[in-house]
């Protein structure tokens, strides 16, 4: 298909099934690892071919189910940028598909007539995270169809002084400013009521 739409490509054949099926425990997922090591090898490719960017496929729906994901699961708050450094620091890492909604995507895709490669390793297992994750999120859906543009907007929208990370915000240097205490002071003072809402 490549071959006949004129798009220059090199296909990379490794075997990263024996290795996730021989380290994985029984049970336990293949998504982490499966993803290391195909992140590794397209650095690997990129480094030892002078290529400093690297375009990956993930869409908006894959950032929101990674956000919850982290947070249930890794008791953290992150996703995936639409661009970042790589730690080596030798490659930008992309996402131009970052805005584009999956089922936008499916659509176009069948419009297109993409050929699909699917991933059976994945598709073999069965109640994974991201597919628990992607449910739960298509059922808030359901009850409100903005839930899910909110939540990426939320990814934009980041209020550190609403969180509690003490590394992105100094809540321990907080004070007043004593001009307005000294106002509220007065206008307490002032007033009938003791409540301070």
């Amino acid at each position: 298909w490549l071959r006949s739409q004129y798009i220059p490509h090199e296909i990379l054949n490794r075997d990263t099934y024996s290795i996730v099926k021989d380290k994985v425990p029984e049970g336990k997922t293949y998504c982490a690892l499966c993803s290391r090591l195909r992140r590794g090898i397209i650095y690997r490719y990129a480094e030892e071919n002078g290529f400093t960017k690297i375009a990956l496929g993930h869409h908006r729906d894959d950032m929101l189910e990674t956000l919850l994901m982290s947070m249930f699961y890794g008791g953290h708050i992150k996703s995936m940028p639409a661009k970042l450094l790589s730690d080596n620091k030798k490659h930008i890492l992309i996402r131009p598909l970052a805005y584009c909604q999956e089922q936008d995507i499916i659509e176009y895709a069948n419009e297109q007539q993409y050929p699909i490669i699917p991933c059976n390793l994945c598709g073999a297992q069965k109640n994974l995270a991201r597919q628990r994750t992607k449910r739960l999120i298509a059922k808030l859906a359901e009850e409100n169809p903005k839930i899910p543009s909110n939540m990426f907007h939320a990814l934009q929208s980041v209020k550190p002084s609403q969180l509690l990370d003490h590394n992105l915000f100094d809540f321990k240097g907080l004070e007043a400013e004593k001009d307005q205490a000294l106002k509220l002071e007065l206008e307490l003072d002032s007033s009938d009521e003791n409540v301070l809402v």
